[in-house]
């Protein structure tokens, strides 16, 4: 049996950790208001690369915070000639930046076009100028218009939009306005995500006070199936849990994620997993920082993955995946079936109406992907 997760990574994550501030549902790791801090930080992403023993071809490279934006043109030329020191993106190779909307001006779409960027990754979340505000976002609709535009005059024609639904005050009808508004920009990729408060937020703590109110269960559920109707009546794939693309554009750095193939990442909380093996950088920006420029390793925690454990974990990435999992192709990577490793807990979902098998293969039904949080823990 060959191991895919032995085979030599071609796929690069870089998390680049500035923002201008900290919108109030975040809690990524970031840095807000501290631009001073970048040139240090490059100093060290081109310390923790060159660490890295050969050069590599490499199929994707997705650079993502955070908010890579907030890097000027020289400081981005300067990351790059860091980055292409050591990785060769193979032909037709997927290189992708995250940005926010309200940093891409001419000169923004003009440095990512002129490194080959060819894939723009925009937080846009809504279309809703007072539901931006509620985000506590610092951008506007227009703002995300015109960096479509921007990106699309100077040949960065993939653009994929992240989209957020179940903001505070947010109804159905509003939610629906927002699709509507997005698919009026002809995006390649939309991605979903429904509001989550999670400690570390702002918002959190306006909830724990009663200052801020979730969308109630049903209507989380009715904005989800809304995105689903609407997506994919425009003629998208709805690929995984909250991905869909066009036909030929899913995300195939996030497809790798998906696959359990290696990859290499760098930068303050960065994860990367290589010979099953899985490294995560310090989160703290400060810590990381300080580790790196004194010869320190950057890492956090790390974890080697049993044959059971990497077994378990490509089942659930596997079932995130629409089409689900292949039973022969997963029994010939792990060396086990998913009848022995949880047949039970599958039994289970599938007497629940959540999994189905179809042919040779596992996946989740309609009801399973509302609650599909729920299932991964009976899966691990």
């Amino acid at each position: 049996m060959s191991d895919p997760r032995r085979a030599a990574p071609r796929s690069v994550y870089v998390h680049v950790p500035f923002c201008r501030r900290r919108c109030g549902y975040c809690n990524f790791t970031l840095i807000a208001e501290r631009p001073d801090l970048i040139d240090d930080y490059l100093t060290a992403i081109e310390r923790e690369v060159d660490a890295w023993p050969q050069p590599l071809e490499i199929d994707t490279m997705h650079i993502g915070g955070g908010t890579p934006t907030q890097l000027n043109a020289q400081q981005w030329r300067r990351l790059w000639n860091i980055l292409q020191a050591r990785f060769h993106l193979a032909r037709g190779a997927e290189f992708a930046v995250e940005a926010n909307p309200a940093d891409v001006d001419a000169a923004m779409a003009d440095v990512l076009a002129e490194l080959g960027v060819n894939r723009l990754s925009l937080g846009a979340q809504s279309f809703d100028d007072a539901k931006l505000e509620r985000l506590e976002r610092d951008h506007r609709a227009a703002d995300v218009r015109r960096a479509v535009e921007l990106a699309r005059q100077r040949g960065v024609n993939d653009v994929s939009l992240d989209l957020m639904f179940a903001a505070p005050e947010e109804t159905l009808p509003a939610w629906r306005s927002d699709l509507n508004a997005a698919l009026a920009l002809a995006p390649d990729h939309v991605s979903t995500y429904g509001l989550t408060i999670e400690k570390g937020a702002a918002f959190y703590g306006r909830l724990q006070r009663g200052r801020l109110t979730e969308a109630h269960e049903e209507l989380q559920r009715s904005m989800y199936l809304a995105a689903i109707d609407a997506l994919t009546a425009a003629g998208f794939e709805h690929y995984e849990v909250s991905n869909f693309a066009r036909p030929g554009m899913r995300s195939r750095h996030n497809e790798a994620y998906w696959t359990m193939r290696p990859y290499l990442a760098f930068g303050p909380g960065a994860a990367r997993f290589v010979d099953g093996r899985r490294e995560t950088n310090h989160r703290s920006v400060a810590t990381y920082l300080r580790r790196v420029l004194a010869g320190q390793s950057p890492v956090a925690e790390s974890e080697t993955l049993g044959p059971e454990d990497a077994a378990r974990e490509r089942l659930v990435f596997g079932l995130r995946r629409l089409e689900g999992i292949d039973l022969s192709e997963f029994a010939a990577q792990t060396g086990t079936s998913v009848e022995r490793l949880a047949g039970a807990a599958v039994a289970k979902c599938v007497d629940l109406g959540l999994l189905e098998f179809c042919g040779n293969r596992l996946r989740l039904t309609q009801a399973g992907l509302l609650v599909s949080d729920a299932i991964w823990p009976e899966l691990l």
